[in-house]
């Protein structure tokens, strides 16, 4: 459905993984050949935490309807600030239109949200799902995308507490809203949040056949495996990205996120823990 990539570390150009990369963002919309689009042209957007953020620093926006191979301005951007960490996403639309509020990532407060993949049915849950959602964040929600639905259904179920177990709810409680209307098998999808200090990145779905998630190997121990490598010491020693599919065909760079996984970057490295992987009962609102 779309392709997508968050950092975490040392201050960076967002143009060196978003353009200047073997396969970089913006050629994997182009091309992805991992993706179940190989052409992701209906929009994009990109998020940013400020270098020197405040515990809860509001990120910045852009998002656009054109390509991100046409976009003048996404170069400009990406090549003139820095950010400890930012998301990136490009969209292939399969429903919603394509319109800025349609594009990711999507942002409340402090918060940023990803997702690629789709909520199979959200045409008949939608009702349910929105309906279930605080009333005091109803009125954020400005677009039409499942993805959207979705995030504010994590942030009803604690998300700014409790990331991993908030997102699990959410899609527990999409997948007994799912059942209800006749559909077997609701979720489908990668998702990333980050709130400028930590970046959570999950691979979840109902079939357990998810779209890919990859994160980068260590810094140091590419250096080890790769010590003529110079494009390596553009990073720091903390960098970690985690991408919809590979940067570049350097075999040992890219590590596959495992099925019911989340990935959590922060500033002690990185991290797997299971997600989802047992039959936990749904919860449901209070």
């Amino acid at each position: 459905m779309c392709r997508w990539l968050a950092y975490s570390g040392e201050p960076l150009r967002p143009a060196e993984l978003i353009l200047d990369t073997q396969h970089s963002l913006v050629a994997q919309s182009l091309n992805s050949p991992l993706g179940a689009e190989t052409v992701n042209g209906d929009g994009f957007g990109f998020g940013w935490y400020p270098t020197d953020p405040s515990p809860d620093a509001v990120p910045g926006i852009f998002h656009s309807i054109e390509p991100a191979w046409h976009n003048e301005n996404l170069r400009d951007l990406t090549n003139t600030i820095t950010s400890p960490m930012f998301l990136a996403h490009v969209r292939a639309a399969a429903g919603p239109p394509i319109q800025q509020t349609n594009c990711h990532p999507f942002r409340h407060e402090n918060w940023l949200f990803m997702h690629n993949g789709f909520l199979e049915g959200f045409h008949l849950m939608q009702r349910d799902l929105r309906y279930a959602v605080d009333p005091s964040l109803y009125p954020s929600i400005v677009g039409t995308t499942d993805s959207e639905t979705l995030f504010y259904l994590a942030l009803t179920f604690g998300l700014q507490d409790d990331p991993i177990a908030a997102l699990g709810r959410a899609l527990r409680f999409v997948e007994e809203t799912g059942e209800k209307h006749g559909v077997s098998a609701p979720v489908q999808g990668t998702y990333a949040v980050a709130d400028g200090k930590t970046l959570w990145a999950f691979r979840y779905s109902t079939s357990h056949h998810s779209r890919t998630l990859f994160h980068s190997a260590a810094i140091p121990e590419l250096r080890e495996m790769f010590p003529d490598v110079e494009r390596l010491e553009v990073f720091g020693e903390h960098a970690k990205v985690v991408v919809s599919e590979p940067l570049n065909d350097t075999p040992g760079a890219f590590i596959t996120v495992p099925e019911s996984t989340v990935a959590v970057l922060d500033e002690s490295g990185y991290h797997h823990e299971p997600f989802l992987a047992d039959a936990e009962a749904v919860l449901t609102p209070a």
